[in-house]
């Protein structure tokens, strides 16, 4: 039976060039994804977040994400609440600074030793946000393993890394973009489930696990997803 890949925090950092604390963001988040929280991170893209790269927001609608911005404008979790949800959790390093007592970081390219203090420091504090919304002891450093999509229902995957498949499917005459459909369709063929009274419904709730869908929509989409799941399982037997 297919598994949706594991669970990992989405990272987006901070893209301001014209302070310190921007580098500080970008290098503390670096060193999350790739030494203190490897295997359990991926960091996504913020111009292409908010240029409309839909692997990265497709990943920040179905994994938690952990902003971390260098200043009070909070371009990062002000982008991410936009396009895809609120964050689950912020970081904006001045702030850590300010309450920690700690003198501003200088330099861009080139941090000077209180800016390297201020990396150490604002990526301990992602490591135990990471850690949070994860519902991780802390301090593993894992692999995790991704999914496979299997199935033939036209889909890409995710940009970000995440293994996720983005299908679009017609509903009510309009295309929608749905996460994660082939694999929902592949548990559900596999518990053997065809036509009894319940599928429609079960088939809309566990859709709804990684996608919203609004009250109002719910008979227009159990109706698209019962006709999709029939055509995926006729696929499936041909």
């Amino acid at each position: 039976m297919p598994e949706l890949p594991a669970r990992k925090a989405g990272i987006v950092a901070c893209s301001g060039e014209e302070i310190a604390e921007g580098t500080v963001s970008r290098l503390a988040a670096l060193k999350v994804l790739h030494e203190t929280r490897r295997g359990a991170t991926v960091t996504i893209c913020l111009p292409l977040f908010l240029a409309g790269g839909e692997g990265d927001r497709t990943f920040a609608r179905i994994h938690p994400t952990i902003t971390v911005d260098g200043c009070e404008l909070r371009c990062a979790a002000r982008g991410t609440e936009i396009y895809s949800g609120k964050p689950a959790a912020s970081l904006v390093v001045t702030d850590l600074l300010s309450r920690r007592g700690l003198e501003r970081p200088e330099g861009r390219r080139s941090l000077n030793e209180a800016g390297r203090r201020a990396v150490e420091l604002t990526a301990d504090r992602l490591a135990e946000l990471v850690d949070d919304v994860l519902g991780r002891s802390g301090g593993d450093t894992v692999d995790l393993p991704e999914a496979e999509p299997a199935s033939k229902v036209p889909a890409v995957t995710c940009a970000c890394g995440s293994g996720i498949p983005l299908s679009t499917i017609t509903i009510e005459g309009r295309p929608v973009e749905l996460v994660a459909l082939p694999l929902i369709f592949q548990s559900f063929r596999d518990a053997v489930r065809v036509g009894d009274a319940t599928l429609g419904r079960e088939l809309l709730e566990t859709v709804k696990i990684y996608n919203a869908v609004a009250t109002g929509d719910e008979p227009g989409y159990t109706e698209a997803l019962l006709r999709e799941y029939q055509a995926f399982c006729a696929g499936r037997a041909s």
